[in-house]
């Protein structure tokens, strides 16, 4: 490995120490309630060298929220869209992987849910989040279940977003239960909000099965958006 290469190597490096440090100092004391200079101690770095890749507390905490913003939504998507097996086994995929990081990344996830900064930018980050999560539940909706009248859409996508993000923060408060558990309720919530929704003629064109490939009454179609 040449010495650029090293040099490279050690900054990556160094980079995750300082987020995954801040992610655990801000979901356990709040944003207010943490420092630079805690943050980079307990990393084992020198303010300065925290300075390098940051310049403030906010960007630092602003990267935390975009980095694992876009990580969370790959997995389950990937797994709805492109897994192996009928719509039920996919969907539960789906779901699994989304408690899966959650479960993985507790101190980020705290944060996540929870804003504590007080600060109008990063207050702004979090209804742009929920913004595009609810977009993509609607996308997702749309595709799956084509006979749901336009105007429960956006109402049924926050209805999913919201019981995700509920579920999560509950779970944080209560590590001891399955993952399990959280996946089989949010199938169960899907399925129910559009269990009264009549599909088109000949139901979705994605394996042939439809609805009852997902264990939903004959002539529905159940999705499961992130």
């Amino acid at each position: 490995m040449s010495g650029i290469d090293r040099s490279r190597a050690a900054r990556a490096e160094a980079r995750t120490r300082i987020e995954d440090t801040a992610a655990r100092l801000f979901a356990e004391r709040g944003f207010a309630g943490t420092t630079i200079g805690e943050i980079a101690a307990e990393a084992g770095l020198s303010k300065p060298m925290l300075y390098r890749h940051f310049d403030s507390k906010q960007e630092l905490h602003l990267a935390l929220l975009e980095r694992h913003r876009d990580e969370l939504a790959a997995a389950p998507i990937r797994e709805l869209l492109h897994g192996d097996g009928d719509l039920a086994t996919r969907m539960t995929a789906m779901y699994d992987a989304w408690f899966g990081y959650v479960q993985s990344h507790p101190y980020t996830w705290r944060m996540m849910f929870r804003d504590t900064t007080g600060d109008a930018q990063v207050a702004a980050f979090h209804r742009e989040l929920q913004r595009r999560q609810r977009e993509t539940d609607v996308a997702l909706l749309r595709e799956f279940v084509p006979g749901i009248p336009e105007a429960e859409l956006e109402p049924l996508g926050e209805a999913i977003r919201s019981a995700l993000h509920g579920l999560a923060l509950w779970w944080l408060e209560r590590p001891d239960r399955p993952r399990e558990l959280l996946v089989a309720t949010m199938v169960r919530i899907t399925r129910g909000l559009i269990s009264t929704v009549e599909a088109p003629s000949g139901g979705h064109g994605d394996d042939g099965q439809g609805a009852e490939a997902a264990g939903a009454p004959a002539g529905k179609d159940t999705p499961g958006p992130p």
